[in-house]
C-alpha cells in the first residue's frame, strides 16, 4: 500500500514550488499563474482516498455490501410508503465499468443503488423577491457552495415544485450543462429548509444512509472530471464541445467505490485535514510569490524614479548582488524587460555623446520629410497644431515632440460590407490584430481578401518601414509588419506611423514604454467598443534622443532584451520539468 503521508510530506517543497504560468482553474484560488504543484497534490489526495489509499482499512468494519443491502432495504420501504419513487431498473455492473480493484470490505456500485434522489432540477418563473430561491450553475463552484448570487423563483409557481425538489442538507449539486461549468460539484453541509430549489442546469444526488462527503470526493477526483469532456474514450457527458451535457441517466448508472461507513467517515476526515493542509500551503505560496513580486518591483522602480547618479548606482548594485534571487519567475522578468525600455527612453541604458547631432535638428528634419510625403501626394498634408508635454527629465541633446510631429498616422480599411476573409491564400494579405504579436505580424494563420476588395481599399496598406499601434481590441500593441507582407491591407482597429530620420525600432521600443503605454490607454474612448482615436495618437508625447543614440539604445535594448528572453526560456523549461516530475509522481503513486 501507498505510504500517502511520506508520499505528500517528502515532496512538499516540489508541491509547494511547482507553477504553471496560466490562469487556474480547478479547485483552490483562481489567479494569473495556477499553482500547479498543490493542484495536482489536491488531486492525488482524492485519488488516494477514492481509492482506499489514504488511510489503512480496519478489518472489524461492518463491509460495504452489508450496508448496501441496508440501503436497499430502506429504500424499499420508502418506496412502498410512496415516499420516493421506484427508480428504473440499471443492469447489473461488469468488470469493464470499474476502473480499479476495490479493496478489501469495499464493493463496486451504481450511484442510484445509494440514492433515494438522483434529478435535474426544473426551469424557474423567476422574480425579483419571493420566499425561495433557485440554485444555479454559478452558486456551484470549486471553491465550494455560493447561495449570494442566487436568484428567487416566483412564489406562485410553486405550487409545481413536489417536496422532493426542496433541497436538503447532504445534498450533492452536480453541473449538468455547458463548457467549462460541467462536473463542479458542491455538497450542501446544511441548508435552511424549504428554501432553496435547483434550475435545469443542475443535477441533485441525494444519498441515503452513507457520507455524501466521500461521494463529492469520488465525483471531483480526476478518474471521474477527466470523463466530463466529450473527447474521453469513455465521456460521462454528451453532444459537442461548445454544448457539453451530463444526463441524469449517465449520473445514476456512475459506478462508485463504496467503502464500510466507518471507513467513509475516517477517509472525509482525512481528505479535510490534509486539504486545510493544501489551502495553507497555497496561501503561503501566493504570500510568497506576491512578496517577491513587491520587492522586485520596488527595486526595479527605484531604477527609473531616482534622479541622482548615485542613487541609481546604488539601486543598480542592490538588484546585480541579487540578481539570481529577484528574477526567479516569468512576471519578474517581464517587469525587467519594461524597466530597460523605461531606462531607454529616460537616457539611462547607455551614456551620451555630446558630439551627437541634437534631436531638435533631428525632429525638424523628419517634420520637413512629413510635409515632403505631402507634397508629393503620398500622405494627406497635416494642418494640425501640436503642443507637447514634457512626463520626464531627459538628458541635454533630446527633445520632446508628438508623434503626429514627425510622422503621418493613418488608419486601417474595415473589408467592404458584404465581403468576407478568405482562408485559401490570394496576393493580397489582409492583416488583422490578432496576427499582431510581440513587435511582428505572425504569418501562421493569416486572412486573405481577393483582387477586387484590395484595389477597393488599396490606400489603406501598411509597408515594412512603418510602425504599427493596434487601435481597438488589444489596444497599444506596437510593431513592425515583415518585408514579405510590404503593401497589404491593414484592418481598421490598427494605425500605420510613416515616418523619416527616426529609427523604427527605437519609436517601437518608446512606444512599448510604461509612459508611452499610460498616454495611449488614458486617451481610449469608453464606449461600447473601446477604440483609441488616431487624433489621440497624433498628439501622444513622445521624447527623441539624438539619432546615434537612438541606434546605440536600440543595440542596448536588444542585447538585455535577449538574456531576458534567454533566462525566460531557462525559468519555462525548469517549470516543466518540475511539473513532469509532479505528473510522474501522481501518476505512479495511483497505478
Amino acid at each position: 500500500m501507498v505510504n500517502a503521508e511520506k508520499l505528500i510530506t517528502d515532496n512538499l517543497p516540489l508541491w509547494s514550488s511547482t507553477i504553471k504560468a496560466q490562469k487556474t482553474r480547478g479547485r483552490g484560488r483562481s489567479n494569473k499563474r495556477e499553482l500547479y504543484g498543490v493542484k495536482k497534490l489536491r488531486e492525488l489526495i482524492l485519488e488516494l482516498a477514492v481509492r482506499g489509499l489514504l488511510i489503512p482499512q480496519d478489518p472489524k468494519d461492518e463491509p460495504a455490501a452489508e450496508l448496501l443491502k441496508n440501503i436497499a432495504t430502506e429504500k424499499a420501504l420508502l418506496i412502498k410508503e410512496k415516499v420516493i419513487k421506484k427508480p428504473k431498473v440499471l443492469n447489473d455492473l461488469s468488470s469493464e465499468e470499474t476502473p480499479f480493484s476495490a479493496p478489501t470490505g469495499w464493493v463496486w456500485t451504481r450511484l442510484q443503488n445509494v440514492s433515494e434522489y438522483i434529478q435535474r432540477g426544473k426551469g424557474p418563473k423567476y422574480a425579483e423577491s419571493g420566499s425561495v430561491y433557485v440554485i444555479s450553475q454559478k452558486c456551484i463552484q470549486w471553491t465550494g457552495f455560493d447561495s449570494s448570487v442566487a436568484r428567487h423563483v416566483d412564489d406562485q409557481s410553486l405550487d409545481k415544485y413536489q417536496p422532493e425538489r426542496f433541497l436538503r442538507a447532504n445534498d450533492l449539486l452536480w453541473n449538468s450543462t455547458g463548457t467549462g461549468t460541467v462536473g463542479r460539484v458542491s455538497r450542501l453541509s446544511s441548508i435552511e429548509s424549504s428554501k432553496y430549489v435547483a434550475d435545469s442546469h443542475v443535477t441533485v444526488v441525494r444519498t441515503r444512509a452513507l457520507e455524501s462527503s466521500f461521494i463529492c470526493c469520488y465525483i471531483s477526483s480526476s478518474g471521474i472530471q477527466s470523463r466530463v469532456n466529450p473527447s474521453h474514450e469513455n465521456p460521462l457527458v454528451s453532444g459537442s464541445t461548445n454544448q457539453v451535457e451530463l444526463n441524469t441517466s449517465s449520473v445514476s448508472s456512475l459506478p462508485i467505490p463504496l467503502p464500510p461507513l466507518a471507513e467513509q467517515h475516517r477517509i472525509v476526515a482525512k481528505v479535510d485535514e490534509l486539504m486545510a493542509l493544501c489551502d495553507k500551503l497555497e496561501q503561503q505560496q501566493e504570500d510568497s510569490i506576491d512578496t517577491h513580486e513587491t520587492l522586485v518591483k520596488s527595486l526595479l522602480d527605484a531604477l527609473t524614479t531616482t534622479a541622482d547618479p548615485a542613487h541609481f548606482q546604488q539601486a543598480w548594485q542592490r538588484i546585480e548582488a541579487n540578481f539570481h534571487l529577484l528574477f526567479t519567475t516569468e512576471s519578474s522578468v517581464d517587469h525587467l524587460k519594461q524597466t530597460i525600455l523605461q531606462l531607454a527612453v529616460m537616457g539611462k541604458l547607455v551614456p551620451q555623446d555630446p558630439n551627437d547631432e541634437p534631436a531638435s535638428q533631428l525632429i525638424e528634419r523628419a517634420h520637413v520629410s512629413k510635409n515632403e510625403l505631402a507634397e508629393e501626394r503620398k500622405i494627406r498634408r497635416d494642418k494640425e497644431e501640436y503642443t507637447p508635454k514634457s512626463f520626464l527629465d531627459t538628458p541635454k541633446g533630446w527633445e520632446w515632440t508628438c508623434v503626429g510631429q514627425f510622422s503621418h498616422v493613418q488608419g486601417g480599411k474595415r473589408v467592404p460590407r458584404g465581403y468576407g476573409l478568405l482562408d485559401t491564400p490570394t496576393e493580397h494579405v489582409y492583416i488583422r490584430v490578432t496576427d499582431m504579436k510581440n513587435g511582428t505580424v505572425l504569418v501562421d494563420n493569416l486572412k486573405y481578401i481577393e483582387a477586387d476588395i484590395f484595389e477597393q481599399i488599396s490606400k489603406y496598406t501598411i509597408n515594412s518601414e512603418d510602425v504599427y499601434v493596434t487601435i481597438a481590441g488589444t489596444i497599444g500593441e506596437t510593431g513592425c509588419i515583415p518585408q514579405s507582407l510590404d503593401g497589404m491591407n491593414l484592418t481598421e482597429n490598427a494605425a500605420k506611423l510613416v515616418f523619416r530620420d527616426i529609427s523604427q525600432q527605437f519609436l517601437i521600443n518608446v512606444l512599448s514604454s510604461k509612459y508611452i503605454q499610460h498616454q495611449l490607454k488614458e486617451a481610449v474612448n469608453q464606449m461600447a467598443q473601446p477604440k483609441l482615436s488616431l487624433a489621440s495618437i497624433k498628439h501622444t508625447s513622445i521624447v527623441i534622443p539624438p539619432l546615434a543614440e537612438q541606434h546605440r539604445i536600440v543595440a542596448k535594448v536588444d542585447s538585455l532584451m535577449t538574456l531576458c528572453d534567454t533566462l525566460k526560456a531557462k525559468l519555462h523549461s525548469a517549470q516543466t520539468t518540475q511539473q513532469t516530475l509532479t505528473d510522474t509522481i501522481v501518476e505512479k503513486a495511483v497505478v
